[in-house]
């Protein structure tokens, strides 16, 4: 029965509250979206700060705990210097990126408008070596005429009059390049801030819990961040690892076994494996492509070489080097890539496993509590995965 106490008299109010609330922002949809929008304008700096933060504490924490351990540094500078090594090695990467792959992609590219047109004729000319019974057919392919100059000059053309042109001319666009490295600028230093200060902020933000929370409420949320920290962290780190160790398997293999373009297809597998599970078949049919430039014939080689490399990587290497990084079982795991793939794309990928895992440990703690209230014995479903099995 229901008593109208002071605790009952608050429950209401809330949810009175909460419906009316509900009720204006449904009303007034679209004032509410262009308010989230603004917010998140005002606030993108700073969220990008937290995301830069958070990518560089985890290199940060292993160089602080793991290389700096035995320095005899005090804490503020050992912090300090460890962030700076941070630093250097993302600088490092990036000109990595820049020197060495980007003018070997931009030769690529040169030699593509070369060897493609080389390429469709061979294939042409294999076509007609078939004697094709179908007589149009056969003139038809006689008659195929690509024309590469006037394609070339038309894609040359169009970049100079059209996308170029938009973006040399518009004053939009070129306020919004301004704006963006004024964002980055301001969430990099944003994000120093928190790498210097990250205890202190921790511990803050554990006293606003326990001043505006009941101390189990309070303890239930500071325990839900820790886990989501803790496996975002751990799924980071075993990407990032399991990529740069497929993409270097893949150069000294390449290299070994005399494939063109061994360096870019290496850094091409590293860069996209970082998707989870398509993300180096994507890099697979990119490197295909490249190699079909250069030698069609060696691309069953290329495509038996990814298949033993994944396999090896897969099976042996990426469990003992990186193990279940975030405790999700592998239907979980194509889920939460194929959802976040379609609702936020590649981002939604990267972000959607570790969020999944977070639920799939929540839940499963949950579920293991109540069944250990109602004392279930575990005979109860382990016999029917026995019988399954």
């Amino acid at each position: 029965m229901f008593e109208l106490n002071k605790e009952n008299m608050k429950k209401s109010l809330v949810l009175i509250t909460f419906a009316l609330l509900l009720y204006a922002g449904l009303n007034n949809f679209a004032h509410v979206v262009g308010t989230v929008r603004l917010l998140l304008r005002l606030l993108s700096p700073f969220i990008l700060g937290g995301c830069i933060a958070f990518i560089f504490n985890v290199p940060m924490r292993f160089i602080e705990n793991k290389i700096l351990k035995k320095a005899k540094l005090k804490p503020g500078l050992k912090r300090s210097v460890s962030l700076i090594l941070t630093i250097l090695f993302i600088i490092l990467v990036i000109l990595f990126v820049f020197f060495l792959v980007i003018p070997q992609l931009a030769s690529t590219i040169r030699g593509l408008f070369i060897s493609v047109p080389k390429a469709v004729e061979r294939f042409q000319m294999w076509l007609l070596s078939l004697d094709i019974p179908w007589p149009q057919i056969q003139t038809y392919i006689e008659n195929w005429d690509m024309e590469w100059g006037n394609i070339i000059n038309k894609i040359l053309k169009f970049l100079q009059t059209g996308l170029m042109g938009s973006i040399f001319t518009t004053v939009g666009v070129v306020t919004s390049i301004v704006s963006g490295f004024f964002n980055f600028f301001i969430g990099f230093v944003f994000a120093i801030y928190i790498l210097c200060q990250k205890e202190s902020l921790v511990r803050q933000l554990k006293k606003i819990c326990y001043a505006f929370l009941s101390v189990k409420q309070a303890d239930r949320v500071i325990y839900i961040a820790g886990l989501t920290e803790k496996t975002f962290s751990n799924f980071l780190t075993g990407q990032c690892l399991e990529a740069v160790i497929l993409g270097t398997m893949f150069f000294v293999a390449m290299s070994i076994l005399r494939f063109p373009f061994a360096l870019l297809v290496g850094v091409l597998i590293a860069i996209t494996a970082l998707i989870p599970i398509v993300g180096a078949f994507i890099g697979c049919g990119i490197a295909m492509f490249l190699i079909l430039t250069v030698s069609p014939i060696r691309v069953i080689g290329f495509f038996v070489l990814f298949n033993c490399l994944q396999q090896f990587e897969g099976n042996i290497i990426y469990p003992r080097v990186v193990g279940n990084s975030v405790g999700l079982p592998a239907m979980w795991v194509l889920m939460a890539v194929s959802l976040g793939g379609s609702m936020l794309g590649v981002v939604g990928m990267l972000i959607y496993i570790p969020i999944f895992s977070v639920l799939y440990t929540l839940l499963r703690e949950k579920v293991n509590k109540k069944l250990k209230q109602q004392k279930v014995p575990s005979k109860k479903w382990e016999s029917l995965e026995k019988k399954e099995s």
